[in-house]
């Protein structure tokens, strides 16, 4: 397949690329700049874009297969200003609207339009309701961008394009994203809990997360939304206690909720609070997960 990529130089897309290019898939990505892009497969295609426009990029869908939307700022790299947290929304709802003037052009559509979005979508829960994904979305802040996410390119299903949704968790990898931030404590034996503890933390290692893209990019039933988190979600306490474990470090040293939300703000929502969530349509396609546990999933990343 001839497949597109926005947002395929970020930490998913990096280990995505590999996968899609074993398969002798024709890999595209979108980028800024380019020139500058470091660290891709050799065979991977970069083309510029503005991230907000079809300009410069909109032909190439008319001979692409498949498009996987994954373009968007990054929301725990840096302070939720009202300027940050407009930055967070729009890129992402631009770039999705790009994705779909530019489907909805093309004279031959893609077959596949994979779009991201996160569990966020389901806001900050604090109970132990397990959240598949027939659950409505939330009224925060994340829940909205997350909600109007998937709305941008909601009209190509009305073009025969399937669409299936990636809402995705945390994802644990060694090159990037929260992991490294999150055993950094466990480092200096300054590890434990995060808050109250009783938060859920719905994760998924890498390895999982870019297969479960491909299985909803391959599988001609995969359409509407996917759960993209392990099956047995943990506490913020157990995940603690469980790379406490796999580190041979302690896990006792809790950051009190006031402490980090005097530090973080409200982006520290997304360190308190959290969601019990299930993959139950993956599953039910008949998805398996290499790393099903977190300490599996951890006992390979500390190798």
């Amino acid at each position: 397949m001839r497949i597109i990529i926005t947002g395929g130089t970020g930490l998913i897309g990096k280990a995505l690329c590999p996968l899609l290019l074993t398969d002798r898939h024709l890999v595209t990505v979108l980028s800024r700049n380019p020139d500058e892009v470091q660290g891709m497969p050799s065979g991977v295609s970069l083309e510029k874009w503005d991230g907000k426009t079809t300009e410069g990029w909109g032909h190439l869908v008319n001979s692409a297969d498949a498009i996987i939307n994954l373009a968007g700022a990054g929301i725990a790299d840096r302070p939720w200003t009202a300027k940050r947290k407009q930055a967070i929304r729009e890129s992402r709802i631009q770039a999705g609207l790009a994705v779909q003037k530019a489907i909805q052009q093309a004279t031959q559509k893609p077959k596949v339009l994979v779009q991201a979005s996160a569990v966020g979508y389901y806001g900050a829960r604090h109970d132990d309701t397990i959240i598949t994904e027939d659950a409505v979305p939330g009224t925060d802040f994340l829940a909205k961008v997350c909600f109007d996410w998937e709305i941008s390119t909601a009209p190509v299903s009305k073009v025969a394009v399937r669409r299936p949704i990636i809402r995705t968790g945390i994802v644990l990898s060694k090159a990037g994203g929260a992991f490294p931030k999150m055993i950094l404590p466990f480092k200096f034996f300054a590890g434990g809990p995060l808050g109250s503890g009783k938060q859920w933390m719905p994760w998924i290692h890498i390895t999982d997360q870019v297969r479960a893209i491909k299985f909803v990019l391959d599988n001609p039933r995969a359409n509407g939304p996917f759960n993209l988190a392990a099956p047995n979600p943990v506490t913020n306490q157990q995940f603690s206690e469980i790379l406490g474990a796999t580190m041979r470090r302690p896990a006792f040293m809790p950051a009190p909720s006031i402490a980090m939300k005097t530090l973080l703000g409200e982006m520290s929502t997304i360190v308190l609070d959290g969601q019990r969530v299930v993959p139950q349509k993956l599953e039910q396609l008949g998805f398996t997960f290499t790393y099903p546990t977190l300490r599996e999933a951890l006992r390979n990343l500390m190798r």
